[in-house]
């Protein structure tokens, strides 16, 4: 029995000296991010003298070969490139919209954007009677009779009541995603969306959309709540106002661009990969500061702080900017086939895409397990505002690596009540970054790394 005591007095105290060191590399970390941070510094950069850069663009491949330099300048043992093929869609000339009164003798502007995949208007654009639908499951109950040859308009809000806004998106942005390919089939001309967001504002929200080959495709744009709430009360009373718009965008031919890869390699465990990333394409209606440029240049930061701190993880840490998440995806797939071409062992991946702002968790899939792991890391963690790893989910880029090895993944939770003000707009510019929440949120992926690194998952 005394032996027993004495050997398990001898674990606690193991244990105990194990997370002092824990927490000792942990508080090391944030006052580095917090003093000496280049996040901010590298995402004025990003924003500023690359800005928007859609997969395929000239602007993404700035954005490539400036993320290439930035990796090296950080210090990383490698940085190589990733070759894959991305969509190529351009949005032309700012498009345009109005409402006509029936009489046609007067019009009210309203603000759209183009959604990202939809083909042009005709040269002298579309003009058509309106019908407002509650989301998709509207279409069935107005019926063919009361859809051909009119624009759909598709004026489902976000729910206020989800705390959790990305819940909220989740819900409603179904209408974006499928609303031009629904509508079609009952002899729609165009679609017009009520943006994803829950503020009340002029800005129009774009982000992708689909089409099925076998329907026929009609132009698909997005409309700022202003303009979505205007015109919902408009038609109400006006039934033969007309809708015009005008879009000139174009899918050209694929184009050939890159994931950006950086690597410190593992002092004791080479062989096993840690993945951190960020997506580095944005729309090109903004400057894509908090999607994703906030994930990219934390991921950079994350190799810098390790290096200039002097740490030597176990596992090899990897940080990857992947190309084309917001339109197809092709960087996140292409990582994962070529990681299980070459039987890598990757134990995690943890990817930062809901914004620059404070960091309050890590949302994760992964085994029960795996998640009281995470959950039994809380107390080192708590001081810094992160306390929440009860929701499920990973990033769309590393959710490949999960479909395809099982590899255990985890996304970085900032604060998200302000995050749907500025997603896919024009107005997600480097001046909507607060600098103390981007560097906290470096220096949380890179807490979070060193301790499955140190300790498994």
């Amino acid at each position: 029995m005394k032996k027993t005591a004495t050997l398990i007095l001898s674990f606690l105290t193991g244990l105990s000296a194990f997370s002092q060191t824990d927490s000792a590399i942990i508080k090391s970390l944030f006052n580095e991010a917090l003093t000496n941070g280049k996040s901010y510094q590298n995402l004025e950069y990003l924003c500023k003298k690359i800005g928007g850069r859609l997969a395929g663009s000239p602007q993404a491949q700035q954005a490539v070969e400036w993320t290439f330099k930035a990796m090296k300048e950080a210090g990383a043992d490698t940085v190589y490139l990733q070759e894959c093929m991305v969509p190529h869609w351009v949005r032309g000339e700012k498009e345009i919209a109005k409402v006509i009164t029936s009489n046609a003798k007067s019009f009210k502007t309203v603000n759209i954007c183009a959604l990202g995949g939809s083909i042009a208007t005709p040269v002298e654009g579309i003009t058509a009677g309106v019908v407002e639908a509650k989301g998709i499951d509207d279409l069935k109950k107005l019926g063919k009779e009361n859809i051909q040859g009119k624009i759909v308009f598709f004026n489902e809000p976000m729910d206020p009541t989800f705390i959790g806004t990305f819940h909220a998106y989740g819900k409603a942005v179904m209408q974006r995603w499928a609303g031009a390919k629904e509508a079609a089939k009952y002899g729609a001309v165009g679609v017009v969306v009520r943006s994803m967001t829950l503020a009340h504002d002029e800005n129009p929200h774009t982000g992708v959309m689909s089409y099925n080959d076998s329907i026929t495709k009609i132009p698909a744009c997005a409309i700022s709540t202003n303009g979505a709430d205007w015109l919902s009360n408009y038609i109400k009373t006006d039934k033969e106002a007309k809708f015009y718009f005008k879009m000139n965008c174009q899918t050209l031919p694929e184009e050939k661009s890159y994931n950006v890869i950086a690597e410190i390699y593992g002092s004791s465990k080479k062989d096993q990969i840690i993945t951190v990333g960020g997506h580095l394409d944005a729309w090109d209606n903004g400057e894509g500061a908090h999607d994703d440029g906030a994930g990219i240049v934390q991921s950079i930061e994350v190799i810098r702080m390790y290096k200039a701190l002097g740490l030597k993880p176990k596992c090899t840490i990897r940080a990857v900017a992947f190309m084309n998440e917001e339109n197809g995806g092709r960087g996140g797939k292409k990582y994962a086939e070529q990681a299980k071409l070459k039987n890598e062992k990757h134990i995690a991946a943890i990817e930062s895409d809901a914004g620059g702002f404070t960091p309050r968790g890590f949302s994760s899939t992964m085994s029960e397990q795996q998640k009281n792991q995470l959950k039994s890391w809380r107390k080192l963690l708590e001081p810094y505002g992160l306390h929440d790893f009860e929701h499920n989910g990973g990033g769309a880029d590393i959710e490949p690596l999960n479909e395809t090895l099982g590899t255990p993944i985890l996304e970085l939770m900032p604060d998200s009540q302000r995050y749907f003000d500025y997603h896919h707009t024009a107005i997600d510019t480097f001046e909507a970054v607060n600098k103390r929440e981007l560097e906290l949120g470096g220096a949380s992926m890179a807490a979070l790394i060193w301790l499955i690194s140190e300790n498994g998952l």
